[in-house]
């Protein structure tokens, strides 16, 4: 990273959300500035198959962003129990909005015990 990081347009970038949540992109930088960047994107690559494994097995059409979110700011431990859990707890034969609400009860579950809000903070319009 050069000197200038973060540079000035970036200030209060993170303070809010697109489609997409911005509130750890400044420490997920300094993360991967510290532990280097090949493992940051194994990290990465251990997030993104924890979210194919949401989106394929218990996503009933209407949770993509609820899982990106979560994944996002979840960490991999979490992510890892949660889908544990989801592979003991559901059966395969029972209806995929009963799998999807089972899965967001115990990511919420999850995030509430970290103190992690799972909403996208928008900008009030003035």
């Amino acid at each position: 990273m050069c000197e200038e990081y973060p540079y000035g347009k970036y200030n209060g970038a993170d303070l809010y959300d697109s489609f997409i949540t911005h509130k750890n992109q400044f420490r997920d930088l300094e993360k991967a500035k510290r532990i280097g960047i090949e493992t940051y994107k194994a990290e990465l690559n251990q997030k993104i198959k924890a979210l194919e494994k949401l989106l394929k097995s218990y996503d009933d059409g209407r949770r993509k962003s609820f899982f990106c979110l979560a994944v996002n700011l979840l960490d991999r431990c979490d992510l890892k129990s949660v889908i544990a859990q989801l592979s003991e707890k559901i059966e395969t034969d029972i209806p995929m909005k009963e799998k999807a609400m089972t899965a967001v009860r115990l990511i919420e579950e999850a995030a509430g015990q970290k103190g992690i809000s799972l909403q996208l903070r928008r900008k009030v319009k003035s």
